[in-house]
């Protein structure tokens, strides 16, 4: 099945609001133990997070680690809007700071100690410039972990997983997940886009039937 593009950003407030109230427990507290498991010596540093969305797994970071500063991107207003709210009300403010911004466009004072990035790379035209940039935004020999949605064969297979995960969400979410999923890439396509940037020290894993992660050090 060809790859079928999605609206780059999510600046419907309605829709990032739905977004943000979904349970996505389960997703983003694996990714943050993920990381724990892949980088245990981490624990201190400044963590970049491209594509925060509604701020949970930078919340979920500075409390499991709590001497990082967490730093998070996204280039929709409504997201960073939420993610502000979530964090003034975890008491986290004073460690995590969000930008508005897109992810080509980032600028930092110095590079991060680490990068992760859950669930941004479908929503990218051109994926080789997100490699790109975190190659750059990251310290020589720094911690990466990047998880999003894998592509399925058919439409038909997107809807049933659509179907066996999303079964009692709203409407919207189900639709954007299907939408999501058309617009994701298959792990051979990941594999090619890394090769390409030579990136390939970093190492693709299919960790369950609508997810692919990629690990390493950045060099």
């Amino acid at each position: 099945m060809p790859r079928v593009l999605e609206p780059e950003l999510m600046d419907d407030p309605e829709q990032a609001l739905v977004y943000a109230r979904a349970d996505f427990e389960k997703e983003n507290q694996g990714f943050i133990d993920r990381f724990h498991e892949y980088y245990p010596e981490f624990t201190e540093g400044h963590i970049l997070d491209l594509g925060c969305g509604p701020g949970d797994i930078p919340v979920r970071f500075a409390r499991t680690l709590p001497s990082c500063r967490i730093t998070g991107v996204d280039a929709s207003e409504p997201m960073i809007g939420l993610a502000d709210v979530a964090v003034k009300q975890a008491s986290l403010a004073d460690r995590i700071t969000f930008r508005c911004e897109r992810f080509q466009a980032v600028s930092l004072v110095e590079p991060a100690d680490a990068a992760v990035s859950n669930s941004l790379l479908h929503h990218v035209p051109n994926p080789l410039q997100f490699w790109y940039r975190l190659r750059q935004l990251v310290k020589p020999d720094s911690p990466v972990l990047v998880m999003d949605l894998l592509r399925p064969d058919s439409p038909e297979e997107a809807q049933a997983i659509v179907d066996r995960y999303a079964a009692k969400e709203p409407e919207i979410l189900r639709r954007d997940f299907y939408r999501s999923l058309l617009a994701a890439f298959t792990e051979d396509e990941v594999a090619a886009q890394l090769a390409e940037m030579n990136l390939s020290r970093l190492i693709i894993d299919v960790v369950d039937d609508r997810h692919w992660v990629v690990s390493g050090i950045i060099h």
